[in-house]
């Protein structure tokens, strides 16, 4: 059996001069990222083992080259964020057991040694992060079987091949590229990716729609950013067949704009975690967009299983409980850990405790509710409160720390951090700067707010998040 790289590398002898990419402006066919692939490959020679390789994820013909490039070694790759820390970047190169990181650019391609004890990749293709909302994101390898049937259910169900154009807006460290990246090109279109720096430009973003876009998947700050561009212009994109909201829950003002700038889509809500891929999918018309507030989690995907159990068993009838979702796309389990999150269910199928409550109607139909955490999203990164509150306390100028999220129009929710200090030495900037070296920048306070005064206590002596974020939300009002 072929592997995604070889795919794409057979697609180039097909339809050398079709175009794989667009970046900048400018389309790279089959034929140069065939080019670029085993210009990546050669370089890896000098850097021998069966290993992973870590490849900063910064987003780049080069870089989807190398990735491409370490699938034909037969090498599981570790796609860290561009904006991860130094520490955090070590420790998770460590705990993932890289010998290498590597970065490729237009300029060259850079590979270091980390020192790490390489440990053998299997059939281990991608190795995902979790939240990475601290220094030490759970780690999830995902085998080539499970990338596999993922990219064929995608491409089949978005009438993904050669001709198809889709944008790719989610960073390269995402599992959201599964589908609009490795799916794409192992199908054969083109993929047209967003540069970071332009995520949240109103023009650009404009314009690449305007660019024949075919399928467009991402998170509501997209959409956001696109309604708000267009709506006093009347601007429709409508060439775009498939809109994608995942990430994050999508309001219904929101929704009710998106029929009339995508005139010609079919929309697709889809559930799914980094530990099992999409498990759910709702297609939906304009009407439904503008009236449901909110959409329901659909019908399961071909081989999903799913169950809502509760602290006496399986939930079979209307009501609430926990999500556990068993999918042909999923992990095994995290990289040395287990976590109690991965269980075997009652049919002896290995399931995965999502953490999100799910409410089941009369009628049968799921509808998501909430976290079983203090788990939130910001910007589509599902983040951990408590996470980042211990991270800001390890700062010995730190007395006590509550951290809230609050209402974002653009990312959804941001977070908000109280702290007090032990001295007038402590200051933002320093803060920032130490959640910067351990925190990706989705999971990085918006706000650092410091007093001198004691925080609010609940009853059981914990700082009371509750009020301060009513007295937060007050102030804003």
């Amino acid at each position: 059996m072929t592997g995604l790289a070889e795919d794409v590398l057979a697609l180039a002898a097909t339809q050398p001069r079709a175009p794989a990419l667009r970046w900048r402006g400018s389309d790279v066919t089959y034929a140069e990222l065939a080019g670029l692939v085993q210009h990546a490959h050669d370089h890896l020679a000098g850097h021998p083992g069966d290993g992973p390789l870590a490849v900063v994820a910064a987003k780049s013909p080069e870089t989807v080259a190398f990735v491409l490039a370490c699938g034909l070694a037969r090498r599981a790759v570790l796609l860290p964020s561009p904006d991860l820390g130094r520490t955090a970047l070590a420790e998770l190169v460590e705990r993932a057991g890289c010998e290498h990181v590597a970065t490729a650019t237009a300029t060259g391609i850079e590979v270091r040694k980390t020192g790490s004890p390489a440990r053998p990749s299997g059939d281990v293709r991608f190795l995902l992060t979790t939240s990475g909302s601290t220094g030490k994101p759970k780690i999830v390898p995902v085998s080539a079987g499970s990338t596999d049937r993922f990219m064929s259910w995608a491409a089949e169900t978005f009438g993904i091949g050669p001709g198809t154009h889709v944008l790719n807006y989610a960073p390269l460290n995402f599992d959201l590229c599964l589908l609009d990246v490795w799916a794409t090109l192992r199908a054969g279109g083109r993929v047209t990716l967003v540069e970071t720096d332009h995520a949240v430009n109103p023009r650009h973003l404009v314009e690449l729609l305007e660019a024949d876009q075919h399928v467009v998947q991402a998170v509501p700050m997209f959409f956001r950013v696109v309604a708000d561009a267009v709506r006093s212009s009347g601007a429709q994109f409508p060439g775009v067949r498939h809109v994608v909201l995942t990430g994050d829950h999508t309001s219904r003002p929101l929704r009710a704009e998106l029929p009339k700038v995508f005139p010609g889509a079919r929309f697709h809500n889809i559930y799914g975690c980094t530990e099992t891929n999409d498990s759910f999918i709702h297609s939906f018309d304009g009407h439904e967009a503008a009236t449901d507030e909110v959409l329901p989690l659909g019908r399961p995907l071909p081989g999903v299983r799913a169950r809502l159990m509760t602290d006496d068993g399986e939930l079979t009838g209307p009501g609430t409980g926990e999500l556990w979702v068993a999918t042909p796309f999923q992990t095994r389990g995290y990289l040395h850990e287990d976590g109690g999150r991965f269980v075997t269910g009652p049919d002896d199928a290995t399931y995965f405790r999502s953490g999100d409550l799910v409410s089941r109607a009369e009628d049968g139909v799921l509808r998501l509710v909430g976290r079983t955490d203090f788990q939130v999203k910001v910007r589509g990164v599902r983040v951990s409160i408590e996470d980042v509150e211990r991270v800001i306390a390890e700062h010995p100028e730190v007395a006590e720390v509550g951290v809230v999220a609050i209402p974002d129009p653009q990312a959804g929710q941001r977070l908000h951090a109280v702290v007090r200090r032990r001295s007038d030495r402590l200051a933002g900037l320093g803060l920032r700067q130490h959640c910067a070296q351990r925190l990706v920048r989705a999971a990085i306070p918006s706000a650092f707010q410091l007093v001198d005064s004691p925080l609010p206590l609940t009853s059981t002596g914990k700082v009371d998040r509750k009020l301060i974020r009513e007295e937060l939300l007050a102030g804003e009002a």
